[in-house]
């Protein structure tokens, strides 16, 4: 990148970052205070790499639904904080071009805006399969693990996931959480116990909400999810985590983007950057990832149905 391209982008990213100083703001309940580290001497460098079309738009943008702590969307359904402006902060700093988020409500809805044309990509948590990476390019830099919130006082006495086994557990409808749960159910079956039953919702809240109502006796989250619920409301939820036995970690979470847009690969070689830079180990320590953390991106792993 030029130097005088370089100045420009140092202003722009400048610029961003004070206009959404408001918004990305990390939650004291949820994260350390200290920021990642920057991309130093690797600030730009895949700039050149960038298909020309988002040269052109002089942005990249990401779209994201509520889902803490990836993102919690605010009152005013624009504002967003938690570890996807990390994410997108530093994978700014190598590409060399601005990124901005988009709200939008659901996967169906955030996938087809993709595949139309108006996102750029999405950073989950997502499952890698074979029928999404048919259309997307996905580069994978966590597993999965699911915890499952209960009500600290009322509800069931469950101890640990064995317990859950013939209770409804709540979850957000096409998310990892839905399949790592039927995983949990398989495994009851398994054992001759009856299955978990699935209660398919909108957004983290209401799964949340379905349990307070009753409706369903658990909120099936992932596990950074699930800390940073419980410790937001430290007498409200207790968590118990999915064993690798019953499916835990057996999933490939991956940052989406349509093939059609060519960033795929780009975005493969930002993340071996974070890797490599250290700023990846950084954000695993910041937001509590170690157990689902993996040593290196893959672009396009082998998926499982």
């Amino acid at each position: 990148m030029s130097f005088t391209r370089a100045k420009a982008f140092t202003a722009a990213v400048a610029l961003s970052v004070l206009a959404l100083a408001g918004c990305t703001s990390i939650d004291e309940k949820t994260a350390q205070s200290e920021q990642l580290s920057g991309p130093g001497e690797n600030a730009g460098v895949l700039y050149d790499q960038l298909p020309q079309a988002i040269k052109d738009k002089g942005e990249i943008v990401f779209v994201g639904d509520s889902h803490p702590p990836y993102r919690t969307v605010g009152a005013d359904g624009k504002t967003v904080t938690g570890m996807d402006p990390d994410i997108q902060q530093a994978l700014s700093g190598v590409l060399g071009v601005p990124i901005r988020m988009e709200v939008s409500s659901g996967l169906p809805a955030m996938l087809s805006g993709m595949l139309s044309g108006r996102y750029d990509a999405f950073n989950g948590p997502v499952k890698a399969t074979p029928q999404r990476l048919a259309e997307f390019d996905g580069v994978q830099w966590l597993t999965s693990r699911t915890s499952y919130l209960l009500p600290i006082s009322g509800g069931i006495a469950a101890q640990s996931t064995d317990e859950l086994c013939g209770t409804r557990t709540a979850g957000v409808i096409g998310s990892i959480t839905e399949e790592q749960a039927a995983k949990l159910s398989d495994w009851c079956a398994s054992k001759g116990k009856p299955r978990v039953e699935f209660v398919g919702l909108a957004d983290t809240n209401a799964t949340l909400l379905a349990v307070q109502s009753g409706r369903a006796d658990s909120a099936a989250l992932t596990q950074s999810g699930a800390i940073d619920t419980a410790a937001a409301q430290p007498n409200t939820w207790r968590a118990v985590a999915q064993t690798e036995e019953q499916g835990a970690r057996a999933d490939q979470l991956v940052l989406l983007s349509p093939k059609t847009n060519n960033l795929g690969p780009v975005f493969y070689e930002a993340f071996k950057l974070l890797f490599s830079g250290g700023q990846y180990d950084e954000l695993v320590e910041k937001w509590n990832l170690a157990d689902i953390a993996i040593p290196e991106p893959v672009l396009n792993p082998t998926a499982t149905a």
